[in-house]
């Protein structure tokens, strides 16, 4: 991405600078960060250095949880919402851990602070029968439709993010086998099944739809555009657009709502909590959790039935 101004390290004293680029660097190399995430601690830590460079600190060594603790009032004075600041503080902390672990720093300034309190939403998800409404919407008599739903019907049956729907490879797919081998932006790979109607429209797009769209410069993506050029995240997200357009559905929906609708539509079937974390990917199973949504009335009959003293 073309920048229109200099990097804000570049505006650091040279220690300050290099410990950021060398944490930066760390964070890519060692860690498998994503190139979001680099960027965000990029944000975070330049601003954060900047405070420490108008205090007169010749490094960030000498940092103390005072400052830290009178940024993070300054940024939340400024406006800014608790999961930015937690994210700031985080980005603080794993930028002291790893002057600590490299012997540049002789403790954590941020070790006695706790996070802003963040209250979790809810994901949004649809119903079965908005489900059922939007894998309608895609036309099947044409070659881009049976492309569409192939898409629509993979999402769902997966909980695969958007990421690693472009990622998936055409060579890698086995459709008899009714498993996805899938890398996340780690590249840690995971093996999803695929259900019959997801299993059934990958069939038909592999044989029928993907060889119309193949072009020399094609590559090993499995989903193709019209210019048989791999799909990209805009891509998908307007053929989301598309298809919720042309079947009627008034929600407001995105790739990560069919991810979330997986997710909650497994457990709300009796799906175990780990084997849903296993299936979408997730590193902490408090993630998944926020699927969770339980009756408590549920429970309480659960109780009664079970307890020795319900």
């Amino acid at each position: 991405m073309t920048r229109s101004s200099p990097s804000p390290s570049s505006e650091l004293p040279p220690v300050l600078a290099g410990a950021l680029e060398d944490f930066l660097a760390a964070a890519v190399r060692d860690r498998k960060s994503s190139a979001n995430t680099v960027e965000a601690y990029r944000r975070d830590l330049s601003r954060y250095l900047q405070t420490l460079a108008r205090e007169g600190l010749a490094g960030p060594e000498q940092s103390t949880a005072d400052q830290v603790a009178r940024l993070l009032r300054q940024l939340h004075n400024g406006g800014l919402s608790p999961s930015t600041l937690a994210r700031n503080l985080t980005s603080i902390r794993q930028f002291h851990r790893y002057l600590m672990s490299q012997g540049r720093a002789p403790h954590d300034p941020t070790e006695s602070l706790e996070a802003p309190r963040v209250e979790r939403r809810l994901p949004d998800f649809m119903t079965l029968a908005e489900v059922e409404q939007l894998m309608a919407g895609p036309d099947l008599d044409e070659v881009l439709g049976q492309r569409d739903r192939a898409i629509l019907e993979l999402l769902y049956a997966s909980g695969l993010r958007v990421s690693e729907l472009i990622a998936l490879p055409y060579a890698g797919i086995e459709v008899r086998a009714g498993l996805l081998r899938v890398r996340d932006a780690k590249d840690h790979e995971r093996l999803v099944p695929l259900g019959r109607q997801a299993l059934l429209h990958l069939e038909r797009y592999l044989t029928s739809v993907r060889p119309r769209l193949e072009r020399e410069h094609s590559g090993s993506a499995l989903f193709l555009n019209a210019q048989g050029r791999a799909l990209s995240r805009m891509g998908i997200w307007k053929i989301l657009q598309a298809a919720a357009a042309r079947s009627g559905l008034a929600k407001k929906i995105s790739p990560h709502t069919l991810r979330h609708s997986f997710a909650t539509h497994l457990l709300e079937r009796g799906a175990n909590l780990r084997d849903v974390q296993e299936l979408l990917g997730h590193a902490d199973i408090a993630t998944t959790q926020v699927y969770a949504r339980i009756d408590t009335k549920y429970l309480k009959e659960i109780h009664k039935t079970y307890h020795p003293r319900g």
